[in-house]
């Protein structure tokens, strides 16, 4: 192993000249006097992070909160959670239904249950626009009743088909 070290080092022209005079010098004034940095970039995204979240903050503050029909009175929270929730349900049902013969009935289906929400999103415009006019409360809840109607006489419609198929597959067997 020492005999490799000491081929390294005589294969290896190492610089073994004495630094220049006053360099130990210079070196500790360095040391002790570090150069300033210029912090204007930490204090500028120190600024901007400030404006960014003074900015969110006062346009949350700003932004008007939309009435719904829950918003109206306790009652029509209950009116709106039953229908929102039967709702539910009944897509779940008309999905759980999908197939090759009933596409084009959940299709139209859902088609018309679009067309209401957007006449509901109307109907909310108009009740933040107007306040709590029973015209408007009115029509939003017949609004609900419509969708109620559309998904129960589309699952009548896929339960006729299916008891059709029932009676032409007992028929052909």
């Amino acid at each position: 192993m020492e005999d490799k070290l000491h081929q390294f080092f005589s294969e290896n022209n190492f610089d073994l000249n004495e630094p220049n005079a006053g360099h130990l010098e210079r070196f500790e004034r360095k040391l002790n006097y570090p150069k300033q940095k210029k912090n204007s970039w930490k204090w500028l995204s120190v600024a901007a992070s400030v404006v960014l979240v003074l900015g969110f903050w006062l346009g949350s503050n700003h932004q008007k909160r939309q009435l719904d029909l829950a918003d109206v009175s306790p009652k029509m929270e209950e009116v709106q959670n039953y229908f929102v929730s039967t709702i539910n349900q009944e897509i779940k049902t008309l999905e759980s239904n999908r197939n090759l013969e009933t596409e084009t009935i959940i299709e139209n289906a859902l088609e018309e249950l679009e067309e209401l929400e957007d006449n509901y999103k109307v109907f909310i415009k108009d009740l933040n626009k107007n306040g709590k006019q029973r015209r408007v409360i009115s029509a939003m809840i017949k609004n609900y009743q419509r969708r109620l109607d559309i998904l129960e006489r589309t699952l009548d419609q896929i339960d006729k088909l299916k008891n059709l198929n029932n009676i032409q597959n007992e028929i052909y067997i």
